[in-house]
């Protein structure tokens, strides 16, 4: 019998495990303290997975525009990219970030934000993503993101 304790890996996997069994993506991102205070969440409505970023005034960086903080958006970005590999792939680990490459395109107004990221490469150990922010046009985005993941 192991009598290693549970850790966070195995945790995860189990969560990972019932996430993707019942498609309750709100358990998974509540289990993240980041997301959770930032009010990220999974959807999966239209057969893609999207993040949303629920508006709160604490987003807010500028306030005589008023403007969403470049780091929430950059936020949103890395964790819609990180929530596409987890739901997608079979990984029971959360991938670890090698590098991230963030364009504010637009400021982002004081609303909800939703972000999609698209696997563009996925290897054995590493993944490369792209991932665009919008509002109210998905064809107008506010931020796109190209980040590079290690799987294991």
């Amino acid at each position: 019998m192991d009598s290693t304790p549970p850790g966070p890996a195995p945790r995860i996997a189990n969560l990972l495990r019932q996430v993707r069994l019942t498609g309750e993506y709100h358990l998974l991102t509540e289990a993240i303290p980041y997301t959770r205070f930032l009010g990220i969440g999974v959807e999966n409505t239209t057969g893609e997975v999207l993040c949303r970023m629920r508006y709160a005034p604490m987003l807010i960086g500028n306030s005589s525009i008023p403007a969403i903080h470049g780091g929430t958006l950059g936020g949103l970005l890395e964790s819609a990219a990180i929530f596409e590999l987890l739901l997608r792939t079979q990984t029971d680990r959360v991938p670890k970030i090698i590098s991230i490459t963030v364009d504010f395109l637009r400021s982002g107004r004081p609303q909800d934000t939703l972000a999609k990221a698209t696997i563009t490469r996925l290897g054995r150990r590493v993944a490369n993503l792209q991932v665009q922010a919008w509002q109210e046009d998905r064809s107008r985005p506010i931020a796109s993101a190209n980040a590079l993941f290690l799987l294991s």
